[in-house]
Parts: C-alpha cells; sequence; structure tokens
C-alpha cells in the first residue's frame, strides 16, 4: 500500500496478466503435439502387424511392377511438372490479390505498391522461366 492507501501494483504482476492471455494457445499446441506423438508412438504398437510380399511391393495402379517401363510408359516429361508449378504460382498470386481488390480503398498508396512489388517480382520469376525455355514444350 502507498501513503493514500491504494494498493501497489508491481510491474511483474502487471506482465503475468497479460501472458495469460495466451495460455490457452499455448495448451492447445502441446494437446496437439502430445496427440501427434502418442498416435505416431502407439500405432505400430497396437496396428495389425501382417506383411505378405503384396504388402511389402511397390504398388503401380494394380499390376505386377516391372523393373523395364513399357514403350510409351517411362519417365515423365519434366514440362508437365514446371506447368503444375507454375498454376501453383498463379492460384497463390490470385489468393493474394483478391483480398488486395476486397480492400483496395482502405489500403490506400500503400496497398498500391505493396501489389505492384508483389506483381513486379511474380513477373520477374516469369520472365526468367521464359527466357530459360521453361515454356517450351520440344
Amino acid at each position: 500500500m502507498n501513503s493514500s492507501g491504494a494498493p501497489v501494483v508491481l510491474a511483474q504482476e502487471s506482465v503475468g496478466a497479460g501472458l495469460g492471455v495466451y495460455l490457452p494457445l499455448v495448451l492447445i499446441f502441446v494437446l496437439a503435439l502430445a496427440f501427434a506423438t502418442f498416435s505416431v508412438l502407439l500405432g505400430p504398437l497396437v496396428g495389425p502387424s501382417r506383411y505378405n510380399k503384396a504388402k511389402l511391393s511397390a504398388y503401380e495402379c494394380g499390376i505386377e511392377p516391372s523393373p523395364q517401363p513399357l514403350v510409351g510408359a517411362g519417365r515423365m516429361p519434366v514440362a508437365y511438372y514446371v506447368t503444375a508449378m507454375l498454376f501453383i504460382l498463379f492460384d497463390i498470386e490470385m489468393v493474394f490479390l483478391f483480398p488486395y481488390a476486397v480492400s483496395a480503398d482502405a489500403l490506400g498508396l500503400w496497398g498500391v505498391f505493396a501489389v505492384a512489388l508483389f506483381i513486379g517480382t511474380f513477373f520477374i520469376a516469369d520472365a526468367y522461366v521464359w527466357r530459360r525455355g521453361g515454356l517450351d514444350w520440344n
């Protein structure tokens, strides 16, 4: 108590009270980590362990795996994977641009600058892929 009779609150008590807000979040993370660890460790002990040749072999669309691929069933061209990655990049671009389109008025000039920087970086990466021949299907 100070001279006026009011209780004195120590700085440490007020800091501890502020961190108490995060306690449920920390508990959820600890609980999720404990559940994941428990599930991974308990699964092999409780689950069935009857292995046979079919379960241990590689699965290839229900056919018997062969050491040599059949004609036309060789490796996939890299162009398919590059196209898939570019598709994902365009999806990510849209995920970032839709919120800007919704709140463009509230963001003001800073939002225009941030989106211009994002699109510029994206198109530099696209130009690099195009220049290196990643979009050619030869």
